[in-house]
């Protein structure tokens, strides 16, 4: 008969071998956690600025995914539900998530108030979180667009089914833009909070403020980071580990970084800029038309109707050869 003293073998029901019980005696005894505990307690009083201790209660990260994944279940009915969602219920399940949206935003948006010492921040939360949720019709109109982009973009796409599906680049566009409504509203902590669960998921880190034309697509994903001050327009295509940073940071006189200027380039409308390209800085433009080869790196700006490109080490731009057709005919569906 197996002795129940805390040891996973015994709990399931079988002895070990006789020799190891012989060799390690019974169940050996539990660890003790004081010594951590003690250890962690004192680097909490001398290792300060990651402690949030007696402050304001900060947004709850669970909340905050719940918030990202109802907003792609309004913006997309009938493709995340686990059952088959029929014209008839739609009313009563966009009923259901607003009010629920509606409900975790004014909460959340209260507490990243209160953390930027909002005076009254419970009627401001209000508010803001119904002025959030009345964006979203506007959000589905360019969200179509960026669907669109995808099929047109992707000789491997074999409907919208699949692209808003299975495509990285719907969660992570999609929830940037809705993102980028509650960046444009000034409310804190939030915007960051939600374009990093599309991060996480997708690999792409797209800055809640960069501003985003229509018909937008990144083709594969992985590894893109778009600033904060980026501006993109219409009709532009990324590919995987695209990069639109900064060169350096204006510091003050403490050596800090600062903040609110432009740190990062503005992409003109049918740019193509292919895998792995870096382009840096708040004064480079490239111009539209243009196309960015692969690990090309630029610190300058790029012409309209150019090509970008390495040619050995040398860095070649020069006009395109042949305008290619960006802009195609948008045939009417809906998601």
């Amino acid at each position: 008969m197996a002795t129940d003293c805390g040891c996973p073998a015994l709990k399931l029901g079988f002895d070990p071998p006789g020799y190891l019980v012989d060799l390690l005696g019974a169940c050996p005894p539990p660890m003790n956690l004081d010594k951590i505990k003690a250890a962690l307690l004192a680097s909490y009083e001398t290792d300060g600025g990651i402690n949030h201790l007696d402050g304001v209660n900060l947004p709850a990260q669970e909340s905050v995914n719940a918030i990202a994944r109802d907003c792609m279940h309004l913006l997309f009915p009938g493709y995340f539900e686990e059952s088959r969602l029929s014209k008839k219920d739609v009313p009563a399940l966009v009923d259901k998530l607003l009010v629920r949206m509606r409900e975790s935003l004014e909460v959340e948006i209260e507490k990243s108030l209160r953390f930027s010492k909002e005076a009254d921040p419970a009627p401001r939360a209000r508010s803001l979180a119904l002025e959030i949720l009345e964006k979203l019709p506007e959000l589905r109109k360019a969200i179509r667009t960026d669907v669109e982009a995808a099929y047109r973009g992707d000789p491997a796409a074999r409907s919208y089914e699949e692209i808003i599906l299975a495509y990285p680049c719907v969660l992570g566009i999609s929830l940037q833009r809705f993102a980028h409504v509650l960046y444009k509203l000034e409310v804190p902590l939030l915007p960051r909070m939600i374009t990093e669960f599309a991060h996480e998921r997708t690999g792409m880190d797209i800055h809640p403020g960069a501003q985003i034309g229509t018909h937008f697509f990144i083709d594969h994903g992985t590894g893109v980071v778009i600033g904060e001050t980026a501006t993109i327009g219409s009709h532009v295509k990324l590919y995987q580990g695209v990069t639109l940073g900064a060169k350096s940071f204006e510091t003050d006189s403490q050596g800090n970084p600062v903040k609110g200027v432009k740190r990062h380039p503005d992409i003109g409308d049918n740019v193509t800029i292919y895998a792995h390209a870096t382009i840096l800085g708040g004064d480079t433009r490239i111009g539209a038309n243009a196309v960015v080869g692969g690990n090309v790196w630029l610190l300058t700006s790029v012409p309209a109707n150019s090509i970008a490109y390495f040619k050995a080490d040398d860095l070649i731009i020069r006009p395109r050869q042949k305008r290619e057709d960006l802009v195609g005919y948008v045939q009417d569906w809906v998601i």
